[in-house]
């Protein structure tokens, strides 16, 4: 038998903000996000944990697009 396959929710988010002269806690929120540079692009599983990651550098991310 073969397993159905549950698509999972994602989320894309873009930085659009600098880290520089930001919290340290920030710039490893970013880095933990995928996000380092400007303009980088990552596609994340939607998770209360990821949530909760862009929540505390909203002012520094947009998210592009949900499924």
């Amino acid at each position: 038998m073969a397993k159905k396959e549950t698509a999972k929710k994602t989320v894309t988010v873009e930085q659009i903000g600098s880290p520089i002269r930001r919290p340290a806690i920030q710039r490893a929120t970013l880095v933990g996000l995928g996000l380092n540079k400007m303009h980088r692009v990552r596609t994340l599983e939607d998770t209360p944990s990821v949530r909760g990651m862009i929540r505390a550098v909203q002012h520094l991310v947009r998210v592009v697009e949900e499924k």
